[in-house]
């Protein structure tokens, strides 16, 4: 999968520059962490010190960054293929009730407080009366969401099923696409068999910011009416998969986190490298990206052919990139949520993580 904008063809460059940098040391055995980010917009202010800041020179020495969907971070890490991933927040109970121990980093998460614009379930009926809801399979927090909010919010109990992508472009939320076409085309697909249809990443984000540009009102349970997204002889209602928690909850949803399978935890992974100066390292780089939205902003606008300001809002605004205690309480009322319908065995703990200065690690 190709780096786009925010995340920059200058990744090439950074691996072509540690091979020459480990050619030039001969026999000395140079050992970087593996990486597995996803590929979408809203990642891109956490890995941004990496790829543009302060922190670039690390990537040469430390650090092995790939990108890909959601849930293959998830299968990265689960199989040894990555030494730390960001990985859809219910990949990390099911990886460790597998018995692969997991550390989350501190303080770090993609996160959203009210409303996402980038998680949409898209219907052809009011929500309460679909039977068949097709589901992306990039992402299994979103799917478990979902499954949630049928059965706690809407009261009903559909049939789920994951379809066969139409295209590589068509429904995977990959930025490559010059324009909605494929999109609209992978989400005529999935509804063409379905009563609702489950988009994520940058291609509901496209949705969302058009449907607004377009003009909305609102439907029976408050969701947005509109017929702009694709041609349907009749209004698709549009549910943010955000806003629907919180009105069940009251509280954020935590869509991802950066988890590291826990033998990093032993300096003798790399030397004099430990858990918490790794998380040192990707707080910075988030700390760093959160002061060059605009620019990451400006840089995808360019891409996606989509408004900056509405991007830099998605960003700044709908998007959380902390693990507060808030976002806590509601990460774990989604575990507790996954638990109670089987979309999960065992509740396990969260081990998170001590930040420089502070304890080790703690359980939650």
């Amino acid at each position: 999968m190709r780096a786009s904008a925010a995340f920059p063809s200058a990744i090439l460059r950074v691996r072509a520059a540690r091979r020459r940098c480990c050619a030039a040391l001969g026999a000395v055995n140079v050992t970087t962490l593996r990486i597995s980010v996803v590929q979408y917009l809203n990642t891109a202010p956490l890995i941004r010190g990496f790829t543009h800041g302060p922190l670039r020179a690390l990537t040469e020495k430390k650090y092995d960054l790939s990108f890909t969907v959601p849930s293959q971070c998830a299968e990265a890490l689960r199989t040894g293929a990555a030494d730390i991933a960001i990985i859809p927040a219910i990949e990390y109970q099911r990886i460790v009730s597998q018995g692969i121990p997991l550390t989350i980093l501190p303080d770090l998460a993609i996160a959203s407080k009210e409303r996402v614009r980038s998680l949409l379930l898209i219907s052809k009926v009011p929500i309460r009366q679909a039977r068949r809801i097709a589901l992306d399979p990039s992402s299994r927090s979103t799917q478990a969401l979902t499954k949630i909010l049928a059965a706690k919010r809407w009261q009903i109990a559909p049939e789920f099923f994951e379809p066969a992508p139409v295209s590589p472009n068509a429904n995977s939320g990959n930025r490559s696409s010059e324009n909605g076409a494929n999109a609209d085309t992978g989400i005529a697909a999935m509804l063409a068999n379905a009563d609702a249809a489950l988009i994520i990443g940058d291609a509901a984000l496209r949705i969302a910011i058009v449907a607004e540009a377009c003009g909305v009102t609102l439907g029976p349970d408050g969701e947005w009416l509109t017929t702009s997204v694709v041609s349907h002889g009749s209004p698709l209602h549009i549910y943010d998969i955000v806003k629907e928690w919180r009105s069940l909850t009251q509280l954020p949803a935590v869509l991802a986190i950066w988890a590291a399978r826990s033998n990093l935890a032993n300096p003798q992974k790399i030397k004099d490298m430990h858990i918490t100066d790794i998380a040192a390292d990707f707080q910075a780089s988030r700390d760093y990206g959160l002061t060059q939205i605009s620019q990451i902003a400006t840089d995808a606008a360019n891409e996606m052919h989509l408004p900056e300001k509405e991007l830099r809002v998605y960003l700044e605004k709908n998007i959380d990139y902390s693990l507060d205690q808030e976002n806590l309480q509601g990460l774990q009322r989604f575990f507790q949520e996954s638990k109670s319908l089987g979309l999960i065995n065992v509740l396990q703990p969260m081990n998170i993580a001590g930040t420089p200065g502070a304890v080790a690690s703690r359980s939650l």
